[in-house]
């Protein structure tokens, strides 16, 4: 049985850094033909673009725009946010998209660790 060569890359359907597993090369432009393990979405991606999508963490995280959480608003991937109640800085790692518009961001904080806060709450 062969192996699967796997990779990590940026996944536009699920807006989230994860494993894919490469299905094939495009010979003509080198790209790669890579299948999101999460929403089971085929794309392509190019070989650079895999090796930069470098896992984000609290760690690694810039201070200097740190936007303040507030369920009302709206939150990218690769933001970093201050929640005031938790004195806890972070960064969103991913975004789902939840029932009624609503939508979940995961938040890997310097203190409090990964953590799930909602957001777009009206």
């Amino acid at each position: 049985m062969a192996k699967t060569k796997n990779i990590e890359a940026y996944c536009s359907f699920c807006a989230v850094v994860t494993k894919m597993e490469v299905s094939g090369v495009n010979p003509a432009d080198e790209k790669v033909w890579a299948k999101c393990k999460k929403c089971k979405q085929t794309m392509l991606i190019e070989p650079q673009d895999a090796e930069k999508a470098v896992k984000l963490s609290a760690k690694t995280m810039s201070t200097d725009n740190l936007l303040t959480y507030s369920p009302k608003d709206s939150f990218e991937v690769g933001d970093t946010i201050f929640h005031q109640k938790w004195d806890d800085c972070g960064v969103v790692l991913s975004k789902e998209s939840l029932a009624d518009g609503k939508t979940s961001i995961t938040v890997d904080f310097q203190k409090s660790g990964l953590k799930k806060l909602l957001t777009n709450i009206n």
